[in-house]
């Protein structure tokens, strides 16, 4: 979280940690989440570029898509905003469809709205069809 003030994004408030097994392959070891509620002062890309950057200062390095990774950091949605563009998407497309993120962000805003759908965090992680095993540690 040090890494997130020194950057100037302000944590505004942060689930628990859940954990799933790894999707789409359960082999891998299981996944632990948590989602955190930011200020915006980074416009999006300028946002999104910090996390990849904090990813790759924890080890990762991007490769194969849904291989393992030592940090996957996303940026779920940013306010009201919807856009799709070379390396970004808001919100991101299959954050809906994963209790393992819909869960995480209901426990700390269950009426937060999907920008496109109007759909509830607390409705959409009910719903789920990715990750239903998600729970909190």
């Amino acid at each position: 979280m040090a890494r997130f003030a020194a950057a100037g994004v302000a944590i505004i408030e942060r689930s628990s940690w859940w954990t799933s097994a790894a999707w789409p392959d359960v082999t891998q070891p299981s996944f632990v989440n948590g989602v955190v509620i930011v200020e915006r002062r980074l416009p999006p890309r300028s946002l999104m570029a910090f996390l990849i950057g904090l990813e790759a200062a924890f080890g990762r390095i991007r490769g194969e898509a849904n291989a393992p990774r030592t940090l996957d950091l996303d940026l779920i949605a940013y306010g009201r905003l919807a856009m799709s563009a070379p390396g970004l998407a808001l919100p991101h497309p299959r954050a809906e469809e994963r209790r393992f993120v819909m869960g995480p962000l209901a426990q700390i805003a269950p009426d937060w709205r999907h920008p496109v759908s109007g759909e509830r965090a607390d409705w959409l992680a009910r719903h789920a069809a990715v990750g239903r095993d998600a729970h909190p540690l």
